[in-house]
């Protein structure tokens, strides 16, 4: 009977006590075992391959199931079009986000900053200085700069953060001389600033340190890059490079027109359009209308070559410029880049044709060049020599021009330069082609 009951109490410590020593100890569930953590950069200029790359990493961050993400922020800003679609990429997203801003997050990069659950800085970094710069470095007019102003206090309040400091980044009449930010100057804040307004969570030395905080120090960690082609995208679709490319693809045809064969300008020609429409593709800008169109517009000006008129070729033109605005994030900015082109085509054009002519590379065969000379046995009239010396009379007036017969032949005649009336005596001093000119007979 003892021992039954011994064994009894044994049972009960075995189940009560045993799962207690398998449970996860404690404080292990603060450090983030078994969570995933995905660590995205956001460098350099804001622009459309960047939200490329932010679609693709955080599209792939939700399908792994990722539990919190953390944006390491470095870069001066960029296009405002390109902040807001990322904004709203933020916005949609479902999965904890947190800004670490590493060095800089200014204009559009605080706006991004802004669109996130939580901001953390290291001890140098700045955010702010976001006011709207047109791309010609002047400020934008008032309306894009009242939208502007809107768009950082808004991404402020859905975040629970005061919308006054965000409208002072983008608005320089806000007066703010407790954080050094007098009336002419956009806000800016350091560390210890942005965590005395609620814009910064803490300082964080690195993000080793800034895991620890989030209680993800022992979470699995993935680092995601850009890939080549949307780092080469990302410098194709910048608004510095477009225009140049441009350039490129048009003067390479030109000056491939006044060049023998298919040579080195028609492939730096060929290239920058393939680079450019690469870009554009990659980003996300490009789709494949505007693929079918240049191809059509490429079809078209080859086919007036061989039938020629005009049409197909201005018809080829207008459907390439189609495919490049179709591409074009932005009209206004793919027009000027377009404009730009036109205008270095031009140039290099006049100074071709002064310089080397027409009887140069494809022109040569499709200009005619060859003459017909008296020297080979052309001649175009008779120079009938042997009416100098006759004598007629004026059928008709001669003002200079007019009619007279000789010999009883009706001849189309010129008087020297005067005027001499009908029915006048008449005598041929000169005879140029089908030119005959005649002098008053006194």
């Amino acid at each position: 009977m003892p021992t039954r009951k011994v064994f009894t109490y044994l049972v009960f410590f075995i189940a009560f006590f045993f799962p207690l020593f398998h449970q996860v100890p404690v404080g292990a569930a603060d450090k983030g075992e078994g969570k995933l953590v995905y660590v995205i950069p956001i460098e350099k200029e804001v622009e459309r391959g960047l939200e490329a790359f932010l679609t693709r990493a955080t599209e792939e961050a939700r399908e792994e199931g990722a539990d919190h993400i953390i944006f390491e922020i470095d870069t001066p800003g960029g296009r405002v079009d390109s902040a807001g679609q990322i904004a709203k990429l933020l916005q949609n997203l479902d999965i904890p986000t947190t800004s670490y801003v590493v060095n800089q997050a200014y204009s559009a990069g605080s706006y991004i900053a802004l669109n996130t659950d939580s901001i953390y800085m290291k001890p140098q970094a700045t955010m702010g200085a976001s006011g709207v710069i047109t791309s010609d470095g002047n400020a934008a007019d008032q309306k894009a700069q009242s939208a502007w102003i809107a768009a950082m206090k808004s991404a402020a309040e859905s975040k629970g953060r005061d919308p006054l400091y965000a409208a002072a980044m983008a608005d320089k009449s806000i007066d703010l001389p407790e954080l050094d930010a007098g009336e002419g100057e956009f806000l800016t804040l350091g560390p210890s600033s942005a965590l005395e307004v609620g814009y910064s969570e803490g300082t964080i030395e690195d993000r080793v340190e800034l895991l620890h905080e989030l209680g993800l120090s022992e979470a699995k960690i993935i680092e995601k890059e850009t890939t080549l082609s949307e780092e080469i995208a990302r410098f194709l679709t910048n608004p510095v490079v477009i225009p140049i490319l441009l350039s490129v693809a048009s003067l390479g045809l030109v000056v491939e027109l006044y060049s023998p064969g298919f040579g080195v300008p028609g492939i730096m020609g060929l290239v920058s359009l393939v680079l450019f429409f690469y870009g554009h593709i990659v980003a996300g800008l490009a789709g494949m209308e505007a693929i079918i169109l240049l191809v059509l517009g490429i079809v078209l000006i080859i086919a007036e070559i061989f039938v020629p008129g005009g049409i197909m070729g201005l018809l080829g033109i207008g459907a390439i410029i189609g495919s490049l605005f179709l591409s074009g994030y932005d009209l206004g900015h793919m027009s000027m880049s377009i404009g730009i082109a036109f205008l270095v085509t031009l140039v290099v054009s006049v100074i071709l044709f002064r310089r080397m002519g027409m009887d140069k590379g494809i022109f040569r065969h499709i200009i005619l060049k060859d003459q017909t000379t008296t020297e080979q046995g052309y001649v175009s009239s008779v120079n009938r020599l042997e009416l100098i010396g006759l004598e007629g009379v004026t059928v008709t007036p001669l003002r200079p021009a007019g009619t007279a017969v000789f010999e009883n032949e009706r001849l189309d005649v010129v008087s020297e330069g005067g005027f001499i009336g009908e029915n006048q005596k008449v005598k041929v001093v000169k005879v140029e082609g089908v030119r005959i000119v005649v002098r008053k007979v006194n």
